[in-house]
C-alpha cells in the first residue's frame, strides 16, 4: 500500500507542475500579443501616381506628398507649367 501512495502523490505533483507550467506559458503569450502588433502608420497619397505610402517614407513639398524623388521632381515640374 505504501508504494501505491507514493506513486499517487508523485502523479499528483507531476500533474500540478504540468498544469502550472501550461498556465504560466499561456498567460505569458497573451501578455506579449498586444505589444507584438505594430501600430498603423498614417498613410498619404502620392500626388503624381496616387499610390498610398506611409507618411514617414513619403517626400513632402509644401502640402503635397510624393512616393519617390522622381515623382517629387515630376510633380513639381508639372505644377510649374
Amino acid at each position: 500500500m505504501g508504494l501505491f501512495r507514493l506513486l499517487f502523490w508523485i502523479a499528483i505533483i507531476a500533474a500540478a507542475f504540468w498544469l502550472w507550467r501550461r498556465l504560466a506559458r499561456s498567460s505569458a503569450t497573451h501578455a506579449e500579443k498586444p505589444d507584438a502588433m505594430p501600430k498603423a502608420a498614417p498613410m498619404v497619397r502620392c500626388q503624381h501616381c496616387g499610390i498610398h505610402v506611409p507618411r514617414d517614407h513619403a517626400l513632402a513639398k509644401g502640402e503635397k506628398w510624393f512616393c519617390s524623388q522622381a515623382h517629387l521632381e515630376q510633380g513639381s515640374q508639372s505644377s510649374e507649367h
